[in-house]
């Protein structure tokens, strides 16, 4: 058994000596070369190191164990990875021969500003425009202890001072002919959200009816409402029971398109991706996880 570890920025080998007590297996650092190189690969990070290696993970189809060590850790919960200990489970099972690896959806964010070399980026968690995104602009120049003790949530009455209402076009996927793109016209909103797992920002429930492996994104509308009632939705989002306050609207979908009369940001992940026009969509079974759970076969 050859495994790779990849360490993100508040990890190190301390982190891994738990892991590396089964002496039969062999251990290289860093992303492999290929997929003879390893039979598995150790994230130790955050929601950011992982979005920033989705793209080679894909294309070498490894096993992929999370293991929660970041500022955000969103992914890590949404495979019921809350903990190291809860990683180093599955990590257990998994060498035992556990039937603990399966298949989960990305989504992809295409940017549509340059048809002609049409950027494509995964993603994990949830991606989105509007306040956010300015949100975690501002979170991720906190230092990074306070990220990771509230700071997305610390973040929010400054960014909704400083932001006003984006005016987008979104286009949706047809519901009776899913290659169909049907335009919903054009509002004023507050952030625009669209997720493939059900939490960002360190556990705020933006999408909690969404499922890593149902091919579908759930899309959070929040649209231009007064700042003080948004401030006030924000700790409900905690809780999921944002979806039930007037001007929010959340919806289920294949595709969605984004565009603006100018070019506004787009994060996922909590990291800038590229701005807006952007095409979304999933990438059904893209990436095998080792999760906690023993499996009936390699599906979650």
């Amino acid at each position: 058994m050859r495994a790779a570890v990849i360490f993100g920025l508040d990890s190190s080998e301390r982190d891994l000596q738990a892991f590396r007590e089964d002496c039969k297996v062999e251990w290289i650092t860093g992303v492999p070369a290929n997929s003879s190189e390893a039979d598995a690969i150790l994230i130790f990070g955050g929601d950011g190191t992982i979005h920033r290696h989705l793209s080679r993970l894909v294309q070498l189809q490894l096993p992929v164990l999370i293991v929660p060590c970041g500022s955000g850790n969103d992914f890590a919960h949404a495979l019921q990875l809350p903990k190291k200990k809860s990683s180093l489970s599955a990590w257990k099972q998994f060498l035992s021969g556990g039937r603990n690896v399966g298949h989960i959806d990305l989504g992809i964010i295409t940017s549509l500003s340059d048809l002609h070399v049409p950027a494509q980026h995964y993603f994990c968690c949830v991606g989105g425009v509007g306040l956010d995104g300015e949100i975690a602009r501002r979170a991720n120049r906190l230092p990074r202890w306070l990220r990771g003790h509230g700071g997305y949530l610390l973040s929010v009455p400054s960014a909704l001072l400083r932001s006003a209402a984006v005016r987008i076009r979104l286009a949706v996927a047809s519901p009776d002919s899913p290659e169909h793109i049907v335009s919903r016209g054009e509002s004023p909103v507050v952030l625009a959200a669209f997720a493939n797992g059900p939490t960002y920002g360190g556990g705020m429930k933006i999408a909690p009816h969404a499922q890593l492996d149902d091919g579908k994104l759930d899309l959070c509308i929040v649209h231009e409402i007064g700042k003080i009632k948004a401030l006030s939705l924000f700790p409900t989002v905690y809780f999921g029971w944002h979806l039930g306050i007037t001007g929010v609207e959340y919806l289920r979908t294949d595709r969605l398109r984004i565009d603006t009369d100018n070019p506004v940001d787009v994060y996922a992940d909590g990291e800038y991706v590229a701005q807006t026009p952007i095409e979304v969509t999933v990438a059904r079974n893209a990436l095998r996880v080792i999760t906690s759970e023993d499996l009936n076969s390699e599906t979650l």
